[in-house]
């Protein structure tokens, strides 16, 4: 089972649970010894203009570090004058990524680049497949030739592990018992990695995070789509039904915010060659989650079940 880590004297609770002071669990202690060779100033951070990603950025710059970018197409206009620099390249494109990083040279790589959703993977796994896990590799090789003293973040997903019995945690040794595309690629990734970091005498720490939302999170996951109903709803551009897939599925929901603070402490504070969950610690029913967003409405809305709405491994 995880043990969790209070943050020190004076910092602000978690955003994610006011009963927890902290939003990520972990059984691979975080070393909280100073670490004076590190140096984490130039942080290139894969998949920039994603959800993670720009908060990511903004919570680095924030912190007086350089946040740089890397994305496979145009950097959206949020992230003007939050990076440092950008580069635009396919994570499939071997050579072309290992120019990007000797360009960079970066003390430290977030790999947030991926594709994210469990439900496109059914429809795409394939290119789910090559993007997580050749993309991975083809970074970690980049790493070996360009920047091997970096330290690399490779996040991965929570749900690497599969289902667990309701009430119980999971901790970093257990195995993985993946349920879809998305979380297969990701549990190869995660082997991956640890591979390369021991083959190659590379800074890897690995994380293993549970699902997350918050502001500018994509409308294809569950509780993003109820948040874009319900304000739709209000403003009468909509029926007042919020139409769900499958709410009796229990998630450990964190808020993004949280989530790009726990990477930034890892980056800082990590074991080389760890792997971390990052997560509450404790579930929530998705159909709880949407009462609460219902109860919360201006106006009357009621729930409607949508099979079109579930994925397979439902």
């Amino acid at each position: 089972m995880p043990s969790s880590y209070g943050r020190p004297a004076g910092s602000r609770r978690s955003r994610s649970s006011e009963r927890c002071a902290t939003c990520w669990s972990t059984g691979a202690r975080v070393d909280r010894r100073p670490r004076p060779a590190v140096g984490v100033v130039r942080i290139l951070i894969t998949g920039v203009g994603g959800f993670v990603g720009h908060h990511l950025a903004r919570h680095l710059r924030a912190g007086g570090l350089e946040p740089l970018g890397l994305e496979r197409e145009a950097f959206p206009s949020a992230l003007d004058g939050v990076l440092g620099a950008g580069y635009t390249v396919d994570l499939r494109d071997r050579d072309g990524l290992a120019a990007a990083v000797a360009a960079a040279r970066p003390s430290a790589i977030v790999h947030l680049a991926a594709q994210s959703s469990a439900a496109r993977s059914f429809e795409q796994p394939v290119d789910t497949f090559h993007v997580n896990v050749l993309g991975t590799w083809n970074l970690l090789e980049a790493v070996r030739r360009e920047v091997p003293q970096a330290r690399l973040l490779v996040v991965g997903t929570g749900e690497s592990y599969g289902p667990q019995p309701e009430g119980t945690r999971v901790a970093e040794d257990a195995p993985f018992r993946p349920v879809s595309p998305y979380a297969f690629s990701k549990a190869a990734a995660d082997l991956g990695a640890e591979a390369c970091a021991q083959a190659w005498g590379l800074d890897v720490v690995r994380v293993r995070a549970f699902s997350h939302t918050g502001p500018g999170q994509a409308t294809r996951f569950a509780v993003a789509s109820f948040a874009e109903q319900i304000a739709a709803i209000e403003g009468g551009r909509r029926e007042p039904v919020l139409q769900v897939g499958n709410l009796e599925v229990t998630r450990d929901l964190l808020d993004v915010r949280d989530v790009v603070d726990a990477y930034r402490t890892l980056l800082e504070r990590g074991r080389s060659g760890a792997a971390y969950n990052v997560c509450r610690g404790e579930g929530v029913r998705l159909a709880d989650v949407a009462q609460g967003l219902i109860d919360r409405a201006r106006v009357p809305v009621r729930c409607e079940v949508d099979q079109g709405r579930f994925r397979p491994a439902d």
